[in-house]
């Protein structure tokens, strides 16, 4: 069968090419009536909009990148990046734009996702888990193509809109509730230190320690639930009297409590332990975990809008921080 074209559309809509066209390149003063109609002609006639002339005529390519700044390994194993995917598939849908996700997890990674994005295959760029001093950041903003990131790029926040969670806020709101129990020695395994969550958590939890958060009870991951597991070891090798910690996330959590499990450690009555995210994860373990809450769909929502301004020439206001919610279990 021939395939449907644009003027089969406005055949069957009874308006003009001109009206068809105006309505599929975005025109928004295509009047109600002859909205209904050509929609209603697209889905009878089966007509597919060829996105190559489309581009063409807007100099648009339809499609966004999501650059994971992570080992490939990790877009499976933290359900968070999961959120923002989901989140940006349906955002993007409403807009027929498509999503296509890269890993940038190392020097070849990173020069294939410039060479993608200089080639103008993107009408934007979402920048996830970015590291401080990526040389990739630096030539993505010399390329003009509207970025993004989720959570601040470090030393470029000012250059690239983000949202985010309140990470240094929630950390104080987990700290807190630790000394609020009881617990006198309390610990913590940190994010990677050129993250803003590596970073900003580590300041809420010597915030409300303060010189009692000594070096002796830092202990640093990657976020992955194996590096939560052998931080937790060397903190109970260094500090064996210990009687809380607090893990930046619900997966390093869940390698928390495993050491623990296995070095006999009780959770909570010998060591209480508290995480960040609440994740699908938090309410797998054993025992659930006490964690704090940061609103991953909305800060993913609110990224994908801010890109979504940036492409339409506007200029959004940034950072957008939203609260955290301290979310208590059994695990402390």
């Amino acid at each position: 069968m021939k395939r449907p074209t644009i003027h089969d559309v406005a055949a069957a809509a009874g308006v003009s090419r001109g009206t068809v066209s105006r309505l599929l390149n975005g025109d928004r003063y295509v009047s109600t009536t002859a909205r209904i109609a050509i929609e209603r002609a697209i889905a009878e006639t089966g007509y597919v909009v060829n996105r190559n002339a489309r581009s063409l005529v807007t100099q648009r390519t339809g499609s966004v990148v999501m650059v994971l700044s992570e080992p490939h390994e990790k877009l499976f194993e933290d359900p968070n990046y999961s959120v923002m995917i989901r989140t940006a598939v349906r955002m993007l849908a409403e807009r027929d734009m498509s999503l296509v996700m890269m890993v940038a997890g190392d020097d070849g990674d990173r020069d294939r996702v410039i060479r993608y994005v200089r080639g103008g295959h993107a009408d934007g760029v979402l920048l996830l888990s970015t590291h401080a001093g990526d040389r990739m950041v630096d030539a993505l903003v010399d390329t003009g193509v509207p970025a993004v990131a989720q959570g601040a790029v470090i030393g470029r926040e000012n250059v690239i809109p983000y949202a985010a969670a309140d990470d240094r806020e929630g950390a104080r709101q987990m700290t807190r509730y630790l000394v609020e129990q009881g617990r006198k020695k309390i610990a913590t395994v940190t994010g990677p230190m050129d993250t803003p969550g590596g970073i900003q958590r580590l300041e809420g939890f010597t915030d409300v320690l303060g010189r009692k958060a000594s070096k002796k009870l830092i202990e640093h991951g990657d976020w992955t639930q194996l590096s939560g597991e052998s931080a937790m070891a060397r903190l109970l090798e260094r500090v064996p009297d210990l009687d809380a910690v607090f893990v930046a996330s619900d997966l390093m959590a869940a390698g928390a409590l495993s050491t623990l499990r296995m070095a006999g450690r009780r959770v909570p009555q010998d060591v209480a332990v508290g995480g960040f995210d609440d994740s699908s994860v938090a309410a797998t373990t054993h025992p659930p975990l006490t964690t704090v809450r940061q609103p991953l769909a909305r800060v993913a929502e609110e990224t994908v809008r801010l890109l979504l301004a940036l492409i339409d020439g506007e200029r959004p206001e940034s950072p957008v921080i939203l609260p955290t919610t301290l979310v208590v279990r059994d695990s402390a």
